[in-house]
């Protein structure tokens, strides 16, 4: 596979590290201290394993892991780029939205698609038709808390269930032939309801070649700090890989979870929004070598346009420049006068006026430590899970949920739904 080439802004080390109180004595890897991840060893021929160095992935999400941005991630460092999750309804109904987020381009090697679906059928027609079309890997979403989601039984409420989990994993390693299948899921509902165990066991007997964990339950959200014993307790669990995924906002966070939990692997979400470069620092430290610092704000507003385009090329103008206001908010966190212009920029009508919104701001300010493990997207708060009346009282139930059916349905879906 590619290793990637471009290298992350402001390469050239530095004298001190640019790094948060905990990660600032952190060693880089030794040589040969990690692993390359291998996706589908031992489970599918070897032509189909994957093998991703570093073994970092990134995290698909709702609004975010389009081919623009994985495409920025895969040239700052190898690793494997998840695509935004596609509903396997709205894949096979040929829904125009759903075609564009499963997209790829040639050059991207090896292509990662994640998928919802909570009828066996439809996971099974589209794994084999996304395995025709070529892709590489394939991951289907059991962690997603939002209550449109959860009420019907989907996401999150999936792993209450495990033989409903193991049918819709039969399902698609059936189909998958020697594409490696893995699932990502969260702990559980709540503290009260852990579900991770029993669900990674449940996957892993039927095949499934690795399962990742967000260490936080689904009444959590995106709140508090991720239980990484969590991710330890399913490595000594399972013997498939087990991917760990929450709070790796720094690139000496991958090496501190992978030392203190044993996973293969790290799943990279919110701390890479707006900062695309971290997928090269992350390369430089598995590779033993220490990061330079981040982009100055005058780089930043390079990449900022950079991306801007790619969407377009994507979406086409209107749609892409809408698309890319959420992220010039992203890009821009925690410089100074920044908070001030940033109602402008999510008004921005096209990418040129980025360049003369932001004209005013110092080029030259360094990346500020603070915006380092800032809050880009997805607050603090926590919620009460919805669930389907009387699903918890039959859990060997294998029953599929209800999903969506029609076009707008699917459509309200693929909004709603994200990574978990």
């Amino acid at each position: 596979m590619s290793t990637g080439s471009k290298p992350a802004p402001g390469a050239t080390p530095g004298p001190q590290r640019v790094a948060s109180s905990v990660n600032r004595e952190v060693a880089v890897a030794a040589p040969g201290e990690f692993a390359p991840l291998r996706l589908g060893e031992g489970r599918v021929a070897s032509s189909g394993v994957v093998e991703v160095w570093p073994p970092v992935v990134l995290a698909p999400m709702a609004g975010v892991t389009n081919l623009a941005f994985r495409s920025m991630c895969r040239e700052y460092g190898a690793g494997l780029y998840v695509s935004e999750m596609i509903t396997a309804r709205g894949y096979l109904m040929g829904n125009r939205l759903t075609a564009l987020l499963a997209s790829s381009s040639p050059d991207e090697q090896p292509r990662s698609v994640q998928v919802y679906g909570a009828d066996p059928v439809d996971l099974g027609e589209m794994v084999r038709s996304l395995v025709d079309e070529g892709v590489d890997h394939l991951d289907i979403n059991m962690g997603c808390p939002v209550p449109k989601v959860t009420r019907a039984g989907g996401g999150s409420a999936i792993p209450c269930k495990p033989r409903l989990l193991a049918r819709l994993v039969r399902a698609m390693v059936q189909n998958a032939g020697e594409v490696p299948v893995t699932v990502k899921m969260r702990k559980g509902i709540h503290e009260d309801l852990l579900t991770y165990e029993a669900a990674g066991r449940a996957a892993e007997a039927e095949g499934a070649s690795a399962v990742g964990l967000h260490a936080r339950t689904a009444a959590q959200l995106y709140s508090g700090e991720a239980d990484w014993a969590a991710i330890g307790r399913l490595v000594e669990v399972l013997d498939v890989p087990v991917l760990g995924n929450g709070d790796v906002w720094e690139s000496f966070d991958a090496l501190r979870m992978m030392r203190a939990t044993g996973c293969a692997g790290v799943i990279v979400g919110r701390g890479c929004l707006g900062r695309p470069w971290l997928f090269g620092e992350l390369a430089e430290v598995f590779n033993g070598r220490e990061p330079g610092p981040p982009p100055a704000f005058g780089e930043i507003v390079e990449v900022m346009m950079d991306h801007g385009q790619r969407l377009v090329d994507l979406f086409g103008e209107t749609v892409g420049v809408r698309q890319m206001r959420k992220w010039t908010a992203w890009y821009t966190k925690g410089f100074r006068g920044s908070a001030a212009v940033r109602g402008r920029l999510m008004r921005i009508e096209s990418l040129a006026e980025i360049r003369s919104i932001v004209a005013d701001l110092d080029p030259a300010e360094p990346f500020p430590e603070t915006a380092l493990r800032a809050m880009r997207a997805k607050g603090s708060k926590v919620q009460s899970v919805k669930l389907p009346e009387g699903y918890l009282e039959e859990l060997d139930d294998d029953t599929p949920p209800k999903g969506p059916r029609t076009l707008d349905e699917i459509e309200a879906w693929e909004k709603a739904l994200n990574g978990g």
